[in-house]
């Protein structure tokens, strides 16, 4: 499987963090990609531009220390980026970084972090020597589902296509993530929209884009592979 040049960049910082024992753990497209490259999944898999991650700690952290922290992490691991807020943290809303080249001030990617969200299990990931910490197989299958159960569905196809790879390279075990979705406080949805507005979510499916050389398999492909897969939920 393929790394992008960016993508490795994230890594570096997602590394970066891990070793200065910031409170961050890691999770999305990236944690996803880490996981199905030690699953030794054969195929190239969709490309991302930005980083996911959790934050937790007993007291809400300032923008300052957020920042700074982030920051601080890149500069001792020699990255040199420039970090900065742009969206802070509410009520269902996350901390927004833009990380940027301070020669020409290009944007390279964003960082979503969620703050004080109840604490998921997690574990150590390792990509070409890179470690950082991040959600382990079950909770990022809980998370998707969440997504596949609504109509956030139609909004975001990348959920679908990533439950697509996962069916391909593990086993669902319900129990754990049953597990997963008490633990973040989430129920299911109805999966009103995947099971019956097939149309409409073939028309988003065919409108998103796959980057660089990436195979995009047929919806019908991934969508009879992922309805299978999930049944046991629906």
């Amino acid at each position: 499987m393929i790394i992008t040049a960016e993508e490795k960049l994230m890594y570096g910082v997602m590394k970066a963090v891990y070793d200065c024992g910031i409170p961050i753990s890691f999770k999305g497209s990236m944690v996803l990609k880490a996981c199905l490259i030690e699953a030794g999944y054969p195929e190239e898999t969709r490309h991302t531009v930005d980083i996911d991650a959790n934050w937790n700690t007993d007291v809400p952290p300032t923008a300052e220390q957020m920042t700074e922290s982030i920051q601080n992490a890149l500069t001792k691991s020699n990255i040199n980026l420039n970090v900065s807020l742009y969206r802070m943290y509410g009520q269902s809303r996350s901390a927004g970084f833009e990380l940027t080249d301070p020669s020409s001030g290009e944007m390279l990617f964003t960082m979503d972090v969620d703050v004080n969200r109840p604490v998921t299990p997690t574990k150590i990931y390792e990509v070409e020597g890179i470690r950082f910490r991040g959600a382990v197989p079950a909770q990022m299958i809980a998370d998707k589902l969440l997504v596949i159960s609504s109509d956030k569905i139609f909004r975001r196809i990348k959920d679908l296509v990533d439950l697509y790879y996962i069916s391909r390279t593990f086993d669902l075990d319900r129990s754990a993530i049953t597990q997963a979705l008490e633990n973040s406080g989430k129920t299911l949805d109805c999966f009103n929209g995947f099971l019956h507005r097939t149309e409409e979510l073939k028309h988003a499916y065919e409108k998103f884009r796959f980057s660089g050389d990436v195979d995009k398999p047929s919806f019908e492909e991934v969508y009879h592979a992922v309805k299978l897969y999930i049944e046991a939920f629906i």
